[in-house]
C-alpha cells in the first residue's frame, strides 16, 4: 500500500491511491462480518411478525421466542449459522471475560434491524459487485495513465503487482484475531465449567467470579476446594477503580508516557486533527457510540467513537464514514472502512467529547481532519 501511494502520488499525483484498489478486497473475514448481517437481514424482513418480536423480545428469549412464528424457524437457522461462522465475537473481544454473540446474540438485534429498515433485499451482493468493479476501473485507469508515461510499460507491469498483492492479501489482515477468537471461544466454554463446578461447590459465589484471579490462582482454587473470597472482593472494587480511568494515548515499552500535539498547518480553521486512513470527504450526522451495545444509527450517519475491534464491522455496513480517537492505517477500523470504501479518520484527540452527538460533520479521510459544520 505504501509503495502504490508513494508512486502513484510521484508518477500520477494521485493521492491515496491505494484506498480505491482495496474496496471489495478479497477473503476479508471481518469484512464478511460484517456484510453476513445483510443475508441474515433479508430473512427476517420477509417476516413481519419475526420484526415485531425482534423489535420487543426481552433479551433472553430472542431465539428461543422464535419458535412457532410465522418465518421463526428460517430466521432462527440463519441466525444460529451467522452465529457459528462468527459468534466468537464481541466487543472487546479480545477480553476473554467479555460475552460472546453465540453466548448473548442480543447487541446484533439493533444492527439487524436498522439493516432491515434502510435496505433492499440483496444488498450484500449489490455492495460486493459495486465494490469490486470500483476497484477494478481505479486499478485500469492509473495502470492506463502509468503505461503513457516514459518507461511507462516497466513502470505498468511494477504497480500491477503490487495492486494484485494488495487485493490478494489485505483481507488477510484480519485472519490472526479471527483464528485466535476461534480458540478463545472454546477455552471460555472449558474455563467456564470449571468456575461453575466450583460455584456448585461453593468455593466461588458464582462462575463470573473467575474472572479477577490469575490462571494460577484458578488452577489452585479447582485443585484445593478452597480459596479466599476477600481476594475476589479486592479484585472487584480495583477494577472498578480501573477502569474509570483514562488511559494516555502512547505508553512507551518501558513505561514513560508522553504527549504531543498535532501540527494544525494548512487545516482548515477549528478541524480536527487526525490520520487519514480511508480517503474520502462526505458530510452527515455524527451519531457518537462508545459501546457497541448501544449503537442506533440510521443508514448515512457518521460514526464517531473511541476506537474499533471486528466486532464493529456490522455496524460499518450502515453508516458512511467513521471518525476513531484511537488507531492507525493498519488498526482493524481503517481496514475495514477501506474494504467497505468508507471515509475515515483516526487519532482524532477527544473525538467522542469535541464533537456533540447529532452534530453535522464533514469528514476528510483523505487529508484526515473532521470539521464540525454549522
Amino acid at each position: 500500500m505504501n509503495w502504490v501511494d508513494k508512486h502513484m502520488e510521484s508518477w500520477l499525483g494521485v493521492r491515496n491511491a491505494a484506498d480505491a484498489i482495496a474496496h471489495s478486497a478479497d477473503h476479508n473475514v471481518v469484512a464478511a462480518m460484517g456484510l453476513g448481517l445483510l443475508d441474515v437481514a433479508d430473512v427476517v424482513r420477509a417476516h413481519p411478525e419475526v420484526v415485531r418480536h425482534l423489535e420487543t423480545a426481552p433479551r433472553g428469549e430472542l431465539l428461543a421466542g422464535l419458535d412457532g412464528l410465522a418465518g421463526g424457524a428460517a430466521v432462527r437457522e440463519t441466525l444460529e449459522g451467522y452465529l457459528r461462522a462468527y459468534g466468537m465475537h464481541c466487543a472487546g473481544d479480545i477480553d476473554i471475560t467479555r460475552t460472546r454473540w453465540s453466548e448473548d446474540p442480543a447487541p446484533l438485534v439493533p444492527l439487524i434491524l436498522a439493516n432491515v429498515r434502510a435496505f433492499a433485499p440483496g444488498e450484500r451482493r449489490r455492495r460486493t459487485e459495486q465494490g469490486r468493479a470500483e476497484a477494478e476501473r481505479a486499478m485500469e485507469d492509473l495502470l492506463g495513465r502509468v503505461g503513457k508515461l516514459p518507461g511507462g510499460a516497466a513502470k505498468a507491469r511494477r504497480a500491477a503487482r503490487k495492486m494484485r498483492l494488495i487485493r490478494h492479501f489485505i483481507g488477510y489482515r484480519e485472519y490472526s484475531k479471527h483464528s485466535l477468537l476461534l480458540r478463545y471461544e472454546l477455552y471460555k466454554r472449558a474455563l467456564m465449567a470449571e468456575a461453575a463446578r466450583l460455584a456448585e461447590r461453593g468455593v466461588v459465589e458464582k462462575p463470573e467470579d473467575v474472572y479477577f484471579l490469575s490462571i494460577e490462582e484458578f488452577r489452585s482454587a479447582v485443585a484445593t476446594g478452597e480459596l479466599d473470597p476477600a481476594l475476589v472482593t479486592a479484585r472487584r472494587e480495583a477494577h472498578e477503580v480501573y477502569r474509570k480511568l483514562t488511559p494516555p494515548r502512547v505508553i512507551t515499552s518501558e513505561g514513560e508516557v508522553f504527549s504531543g500535539a498535532y501540527d494544525a498547518g494548512a487545516l482548515p480553521e477549528g478541524a480536527l486533527a487526525g490520520i487519514a486512513v480511508s480517503s474520502g470527504v462526505v458530510e452527515g450526522r455524527a451519531r457518537v457510540i462508545r459501546d457497541l451495545a448501544e449503537a442506533d444509527v440510521e443508514e448515512g450517519d457518521i460514526l464517531v467513537t473511541v476506537c474499533t475491534d471486528p466486532s464493529w464491522s456490522p455496524l460499518f455496513v450502515s453508516v458512511k464514514a467513521v471518525v476513531m480517537e484511537v488507531g492507525g492505517v493498519m488498526t482493524h477500523g481503517a481496514v475495514v472502512a477501506r474494504e467497505y470504501g468508507l471515509p475515515a479518520v483516526a487519532g482524532v484527540d477527544g473525538a467522542t467529547e469535541r464533537i456533540e452527538d447529532g452534530r453535522l460533520i464533514r469528514v476528510n479521510g483523505s487529508e484526515g481532519y473532521v470539521e464540525l459544520l454549522p
